[in-house]
């Protein structure tokens, strides 16, 4: 039986996950309204922090969306990224719960995430975006050929939400069992080091779904060879 977390107990009658999802949402928004009110110049501090974060985020949304639609989709892999990290850091917290170890949180994600890249794709392309699942074979006589790549690439894009919060899930779960079966079976120096790794990993699934997401954006905008 799982010890009650610091939000479960003072809203019982909604789960963790939920209670937690909405923790991360305030969180961001008022740190948010924090950098906005004290914008400077000269930047310090928290804005420091974040715009060194939103340059990385800009670097990575024009190498994997094309400088033709990084500005457009920096709002959506920001928050993703801001989000899950948030999100992946409670679960160091003691007392607290990680969101996203929950599928439920992850889907909630990933599903728009799909949802998304396909409306862009045929936003940009119109119909042409079907062209993207028929394979590199163009040929009166490689119509089955391209029908079989047709229903494989929509398998593949299909599987990729459950990919990426199966991923994320299992990540956070995993860590979050070592951190308790160190933390009651070894010395307080190894705990130390799995939170430190911990952070590390928090930090990393954060950016994989933030690049994938862009990735998948990036396939769906570009022209199709």
């Amino acid at each position: 039986m799982e010890a009650p977390t610091f939000l479960g107990m003072l809203l019982p009658s909604i789960p963790p996950y939920v209670s937690y999802s909405w923790l991360a949402i305030i969180f961001l928004i008022i740190v948010s309204l924090i950098v906005r009110g004290k914008l400077s110049l000269i930047p310090s501090g928290i804005q420091n922090v974040m715009e060194v974060i939103l340059e990385f985020l800009s670097s990575q949304a024009r190498d994997a969306v094309g400088s033709k639609y990084a500005k457009t989709f920096i709002p959506l892999l920001g928050t993703l990224f801001l989000y899950i990290l948030t999100c992946n850091l409670f679960g160091l917290i003691p007392g607290f719960e990680s969101p996203t170890g929950n599928l439920n949180t992850n889907a909630s994600m990933a599903v728009p995430v799909f949802l998304i890249y396909q409306f862009y794709g045929f936003k940009v392309h119109g119909i042409r975006y079907l062209e993207h699942f028929l394979g590199p074979i163009r040929s009166i006589y490689a119509i089955p050929f391209m029908a079989f790549m047709f229903i494989v690439e929509w398998i593949s894009h299909l599987a990729r939400p459950i990919t990426l919060s199966v991923r994320l899930f299992g990540n956070m779960m995993s860590k979050h069992l070592l951190l308790m079966v160190l933390g009651v079976l070894t010395p307080l120096l190894v705990p130390t080091l799995v939170l430190i790794l911990g952070t590390a990993v928090s930090f990393i699934q954060a950016y994989i779904f933030m690049i994938l997401t862009a990735a998948y954006i990036g396939g769906a905008v570009e022209e199709h060879h």
